[in-house]
């Protein structure tokens, strides 16, 4: 069944709701929904109402409000991927995955060896392209929830930031090198559900030695995804599969 975010909270809904902007399109153009058809919208504190179309019009489609379910598919603990920005569409690849995985937030940043630079106009139109396939990977999966998508930003930015998080760790190749095997599962074992955890992800080249410094003097811990060295695009899927196994599936 089709799925729908709309930006209202449960509390100001009573018996019937609107779904605006794209979506409008999506239901009446691509879908070609009718009038009494049904559709599931998710609401902003993430619950989510079955509901049947009541009106379509050129701007909005109403909706009556069924039945209020509290099915929830987001993971028990959030989980924020931090990632040097890498060349060509592979953030948007992450961020689509990610979200299937479960991913609470993406933090796009300038690694010192990221090759991809963006201004501020370039960036703002990067953030609303990403912004959108979070959300039709969000819809797809069934999410309960759509990722926050930061602006990209500064190295020393992302410090700032990883001091709001519970855990924080690092995809070092070289812990992998040396047979790292530990460190990963051992912050998953002491991670709280509904508490939080940053990955830090570099860029096509990887982290330099004076970016590595900084994360482990700000309290993140070097962790090897296994013996292998993974690429920028594969690591926070790796990790955030690993998450949810032993989250969700494992117990």
């Amino acid at each position: 069944m089709q799925r729908y975010f709309i930006s209202d909270s449960k509390e100001n809904i009573e018996n019937t709701l609107q779904i605006t902007g794209e979506d409008v399109h999506h239901i009446s153009r691509v879908m070609r929904m009718k009038e009494s058809d049904q559709l599931v919208c998710v609401v902003s504190g993430g619950e989510q109402a079955l509901c049947e179309i009541a009106e379509i019009t050129n701007d909005s489609v109403k909706c009556r409000v069924i039945q209020w379910t509290e099915i929830s598919r987001e993971l028990p603990v959030r989980i924020a991927v931090a990632n040097g920005l890498p060349k060509g569409d592979k953030l948007e690849y992450i961020i689509q995955k990610g979200t299937e995985l479960g991913a609470h937030m993406f933090v796009p940043f300038n690694a010192a060896r990221s090759v991809v630079k963006l201004d501020q106009k370039k960036a703002a139109k990067k953030v609303e392209r990403w912004k959108k396939i979070a959300k039709e990977a969000a819809e797809q999966s069934y999410r309960n929830k759509i990722p926050e998508i930061m602006e990209p930003m500064t190295f020393q930015e992302l410090m700032k930031l990883s001091e709001g998080f519970h855990k924080r760790i690092v995809a070092y190749e070289e812990s992998a090198k040396q047979g790292e095997k530990k460190n990963f599962s051992r912050i998953l074992e002491s991670l709280n559900p509904e508490e939080s955890l940053l990955i830090a992800i570099g860029p096509e080249g990887g982290f330099s030695e004076k970016e590595i410094s900084q994360l482990t003097e700000n309290n993140f811990e070097l962790c090897s995804f296994g013996p292998r060295i993974l690429r920028t695009e594969t690591a926070s899927l790796y990790a955030l599969s690993a998450i949810s196994y032993y989250f969700e599936l494992s117990r």
